[in-house]
């Protein structure tokens, strides 16, 4: 069958050039869910979500491949709190779920895999101190080192002060924090009079 030959090659190359497959996205282009079901009982591809598919096999994988899969899943979410430690390298936590921040309100689509930890952030403070980098050949983003810390103490209550205590630590020791840039998100977050205790002890 040359159609479905010519159909399964043009949805592997839509494959390798983006990290998520979405089904609505290829019927736009006339490729519909029966070449999609195909490939993925073939083990070409996988299902990470209603309606949402990924190459099996990709020599680009990276220890991000699954923080690629998240950002892509879910467009304008940021990578923060234990992932973003995670991904500048900081601490020693290894968390299991990608932590996304969204806008508060934001559609949230479920994905099989990876599994979300989702933070929702108020619109008014949720764009400072976001970066983007290229992982995989893909933009991600995710929070500065300092809006990071930022927020490790501000969702205190959730993580544990004692990471957000090791982060800072860690940061400022390893010459990576830029103080000035901390205080001013601290300020815009309202945390600098909860942090700045610590901030005494540990830069002083």
């Amino acid at each position: 069958m040359p159609q479905a030959r010519k159909q399964k090659s043009r949805i592997v190359k839509f494959a390798v050039a983006q990290p998520v497959l979405r089904a609505r996205e290829l019927a736009k282009r006339g490729i519909h869910t029966a070449g999609l079901t195909r490939l993925t009982r073939s083990g070409a591809l996988e299902r990470v979500g209603p309606g949402r598919y990924r190459l099996a096999k990709n020599d680009r994988i990276t220890e991000h491949h699954g923080v690629v899969i998240a950002t892509a899943s879910v467009p304008g979410a940021v990578l923060c709190l234990l992932s973003a430690l995670r991904f500048h390298e900081i601490g020693t936590q290894l968390p299991s779920d990608v932590w996304l921040a969204v806008p508060r309100g934001a559609r949230v689509p479920r994905l099989v895999t990876p599994p979300l930890r989702v933070v929702n952030i108020s619109p008014a403070i949720f764009d400072i101190g976001i970066e983007v980098h290229l992982v995989e050949r893909h933009p991600v983003r995710v929070y500065s080192i300092a809006r990071t810390i930022a927020d490790c103490f501000r969702f205190r209550n959730t993580i544990g002060l004692d990471i957000a205590l090791e982060a800072l630590r860690e940061t400022w020791q390893s010459k990576r924090l830029d103080l000035t840039e901390l205080n001013r998100i601290a300020r815009k977050l309202r945390v600098q009079r909860v942090m700045q205790p610590y901030l005494e002890t540990i830069v002083l």
